[in-house]
């Protein structure tokens, strides 16, 4: 035989030794691989793993060890920020309402806002002493101080501004997300069987939510709860009421198609009378720039003639 031939042949029994170690009847299915599909929506994955498998990957030894301690002292800010701060319990609502991250990775998150906001003014100082200016450090570094601020304070205001989108699509979303519902359990449906087949086919942010609730009930938690669950996280009045009525409902033995209909129809007022109001809102703020800007260049438009042919008749 000959050496390419055995070669082949070697190459040929590994790939058929690696086909049958991975073929379905010779592998054994783990508890997690039945369980986790159905719990993945509800813990957030943790941040620390990505941060961990970098400083552990190959490469020189002082990369790894660099990115370790700087993994290291982000981390140790994050902390020291937290503490400073405080309203742990605030972000860990709004993030819980978004699905995602965990406190200590939005504080890692403000701790490299900070450090961008740092690294700017500061890059910008040495540029300008490069360039042959006089550096002040004490301008410099207060610069560099308000700057973190701005930038931990940004990362916040993002935030909350994604949680008021997501309330604002959630009371949007729910006249008709509970006309469906309804129309599902008016066909014959129970209320498990309806939130899920709506939840489903849905896919906005109320669905989003509704998926979140079933993926509880199958994890044992009772529908109610997690019911009280989904109102207590989104923190909007019309989701308030919608779950309470429901709740009722259900306790009670009331028709629910019936209440879901009219939590539809509320919802759909309260969702005209948020945009009545977000109207006036900006109807305020377009006066700002016609009182501001507008208005003063118009009177000098309309002064300035005049002013200027008394400039010419003066002696």
């Amino acid at each position: 035989m000959t050496p390419s031939g055995s070669w082949l042949g070697l190459a040929g029994g590994v790939g058929l030794l690696l086909v049958l170690a991975r073929v379905p009847w010779r592998r054994r299915v783990r508890l997690e691989d039945r369980v986790l599909p159905y719990l993945r929506d509800l813990t957030a994955p943790s941040v620390r793993r990505p941060a961990r498998s970098v400083a552990a990957t190959g490469g020189p030894l002082g990369l790894s060890a660099g990115l370790g301690a700087l993994w290291t002292a982000t981390t140790w800010l994050a902390q020291r920020l937290d503490t400073a701060l405080g309203g742990a319990g605030s972000v860990r609502r709004r993030q819980d309402l978004l699905g995602a991250g965990s406190v200590e990775g939005f504080r890692i998150e403000q701790v490299l806002c900070a450090g961008v906001g740092t690294a700017a003014v500061l890059g910008a100082g040495l540029l300008r002493a490069a360039g042959g200016s006089a550096l002040a450090p004490v301008p410099v570094a207060a610069l560099a101080v308000v700057a973190a601020a701005a930038g931990v304070l940004a990362r916040d205001r993002v935030l909350s501004r994604q949680v008021e989108s997501v309330r604002r699509g959630l009371l949007l979303q729910l006249p008709a997300t509970a006309e469906l519902i309804a129309l599902a359990v008016a066909a014959g449906e129970g209320p498990t069987a309806a939130i899920d087949r709506v939840s489903v086919l849905g896919n906005g942010d109320l669905a989003r939510q509704l998926r979140r609730v079933m993926v509880e009930t199958r994890a044992g938690t009772p529908l109610l709860q997690a019911l009280q669950r989904l109102a207590s996280r989104c923190e909007v009045p019309a989701v308030r009421r919608f779950v309470d009525a429901t709740i009722v409902a259900l306790e009670r033995g009331t028709p629910l198609a019936g209440v879901l209909r009219a939590q539809a129809a509320d919802a759909r007022e309260a969702a005209r009378r948020e945009l009545v109001e977000r109207a006036a809102r900006q109807e305020v703020a377009m006066l700002l720039p016609v009182v501001f800007l507008v208005l003063p260049v118009s009177v000098l438009f309309a002064l300035f003639p005049g002013f200027y042919g008394l400039s010419l008749t003066a002696p």
